[in-house]
């Protein structure tokens, strides 16, 4: 058993390939191994998370799931712990393994009961699993809703209850307890939905037991994988500013001009050679006195063929009429904020656009997720419902590597057989005005320094994450101003 972590680098698998995961594992080993080694992984980890506690409630649904936590629940008691389990099932119609996972926890001593006990240090969450297709009801949702009410810690089984453990989107509306005190130990794969969308705050910290059936796992194709710490590429001394390339930023309109100018520090602080700032508000000073390595200019004179574009941040309706010349010249292009909204109402761009990525010219998309939902013609409720979906269709669409932001961003390729990435560094402090023109400028420095659009969309989506991770929690809030000056070269 393990802890995922923001710089674990690993395989997601979806329910499909889980359930052909399982099937291999358990026709290779004795009956009932799967369940009992999965109770295990539960007991132990309970026992971690609360290794004082007196009363520990278990709340087992009428499938598989359950009896996990059946299972977890007997071993608890030989352990000396109290676990008060109740159940929301007809016993009659559990599957077999968790009909032999309940007797084991009635001979082990444990205790029944029609309804939570009064007071206990842990709730147990082995409600539902990945089978769950419909928001829970009656009994089950009452639990929920009590386990989810408090500040205690919450421990659930391989996934939170109602939550699709495919897309990361809960089948019902809940509060949960702070993240900080959930937990989810997930078995034989790491699901893709445990990290994205509702998924992060669902689960919690994530721990994964294979179970001892890894070699089962390797022989699928993954549906997705979690973003690695990118490897660090130290500068060569025989070296120069032309060495690491040139980012032209697009944007600035009338009242604006910030959002560029974010983006532009961004790129400098990321290591691009040079940065040039072209803004389409003519009313703007000729340079910027804090940081004066940006050389702004307007952004009409700017000769793209030898540069990486950064457009859109910031740029209004403005930023429209440069766009056609924008996509047929750029070397390389990150098209951020009002670029994508333009080439959603444009359908003359969203042809040019596509053509551009056919011709091989690299370009990465940066939307959040009602952006991402003009350019597919749909809700942001239905981008959010399924963002592994929704990435791999703009990429498809576009030709181009999409970054869909948000928890759990996903970076998808246009290539049909590469997964798509879930990143996992991030928090709450990046939920501030500029952020993301932050990470179109670092996107724009990969680039300008030769990076792969996809290589260069995931590992500046890992940095720019990973910066708020380790803001020191009594340090200022983290502006924009400053991820853009902190971007790690």
């Amino acid at each position: 058993m393990h802890r995922i972590t923001s710089a674990t680098a690993a395989d997601l698998f979806d329910i499909a390939a889980t359930r052909r995961i399982e099937q291999a594992a358990a026709a290779a080993l004795p009956p009932h191994t799967l369940m009992q080694r999965a109770g295990l992984g539960v007991a132990r980890l309970a026992m971690a998370i609360a290794p004082h506690a007196r009363t520990i409630w278990v709340a087992c649904g009428p499938g598989n799931n359950g009896g996990d936590g059946f299972e977890a629940a007997a071993r608890l008691r030989h352990r000396g712990f109290h676990p008060v389990v109740t159940f929301a099932g007809d016993e009659a119609r559990l599957p077999p393994d968790a009909q032999a996972s309940l007797q084991r926890a009635r001979d082990a001593g444990v205790t029944f009961a029609s309804a939570p006990p009064s007071s206990y240090e842990l709730a147990i969450d082995a409600l539902l699993g990945i089978g769950s297709s419909r928001p829970p009801g009656g009994t089950m949702a009452e639990w929920l809703a009590q386990m989810n009410g408090t500040a205690l810690p919450v421990l659930s089984v391989d996934v939170p209850s109602g939550l699709n453990a495919d897309t990361g989107a809960l089948f019902h509306d809940a509060h949960h307890t702070p993240a900080a005190s959930r937990a989810c130990i997930t078995f034989l794969s790491l699901k893709p939905g445990l990290f994205t969308a509702q998924g992060r705050d669902a689960a919690g910290t994530v721990w994964f037991d294979d179970l001892g059936c890894d070699a089962f796992a390797n022989a699928q194709q993954p549906t997705a994988r979690i973003a690695g710490a990118p490897t660090q590429r130290p500068r060569t001394h025989a070296s120069h500013k032309g060495s690491y390339g040139d980012v032209a930023v697009i944007g600035g309109a009338s009242g604006m001009a910030g959002a560029a100018l974010l983006a532009g520090s961004a790129a400098l602080h990321a290591g691009a050679g040079r940065v040039f700032v072209g803004l389409l508000d003519p009313g703007v000073a000729p340079v910027d006195v804090s940081q004066p390595e940006l050389m702004l200019r307007d952004a009409r004179s700017l000769d793209l063929s030898g540069m990486t574009a950064v457009c859109g941040c910031g740029g209004g309706d403005a930023v429209r009429d440069l766009l056609p010349r924008v996509l047929s010249t750029a070397a390389a292009l990150v098209l951020d904020a009002d670029a994508l909204n333009a080439i959603a109402a444009d359908a003359a761009l969203q042809v040019q656009l596509a053509a551009r990525g056919k011709s091989g010219a690299p370009t990465v998309l940066t939307p959040h997720p009602l952006e991402a939902a003009r350019l597919l013609g749909r809700t942001a409720g239905e981008v959010q419902a399924d963002r592994l979906s929704a990435a791999r269709q703009l990429a498809s669409r576009f030709v181009a590597a999409v970054v869909l932001k948000g928890s759990g961003t996903v970076i998808a390729s246009a290539e049909a057989d590469r997964p798509p990435v879930v990143n996992l560094t991030g928090n709450a402090r990046l939920a501030t005005a500029g952020t993301g023109d932050v990470l179109a400028g670092m996107v724009g420095a990969a680039l300008a320094m030769r990076r792969p659009a996809f290589d260069a969309a995931c590992e500046a989506v890992w940095l720019h994450g990973h910066i708020a991770d380790t803001w020191p929690a009594d340090a200022a809030p983290l502006t924009a101003g400053t991820l853009a000056r902190r971007a790690p070269v």
